[in-house]
């Protein structure tokens, strides 16, 4: 599995909308997806983090090409201060527990 966890610095009140329009794309759409994860944190409630996890690399790669990737990603930034600090990389551990 490979994947991203991204920091996002979310505009000032905006951050409900953000998840609002997030809960609106369902990660489905994206080919190879495996899970997807948003937190914001305790510390600043205008700080979330992003975790999204793809069957592999060649499909993380894949739908980041993706034109409509690309659309969702420009509308996402209309809530954000900057673009998010993207850190990729492979999946090396993961549990679910029921």
């Amino acid at each position: 599995m490979y994947g991203t966890v991204a920091r996002l610095d979310v505009k000032p009140g905006k951050f409900e909308e953000l998840q609002k329009w997030a809960e609106d794309h369902p990660m489905p759409d994206s080919p190879g997806a495996v899970a997807g994860y948003a937190f914001r944190m305790d510390d600043d409630a205008n700080e979330g983090y992003l975790v999204v996890v793809f069957e592999s690399e060649d499909a993380y790669k894949t739908n980041a090409e993706r034109p409509e990737t690309d659309r969702e990603f420009r509308k996402m930034m209309q809530w954000l201060e900057s673009e998010p600090e993207w850190h990729d990389g492979n999946v090396v551990w993961a549990e679910q527990v029921s």
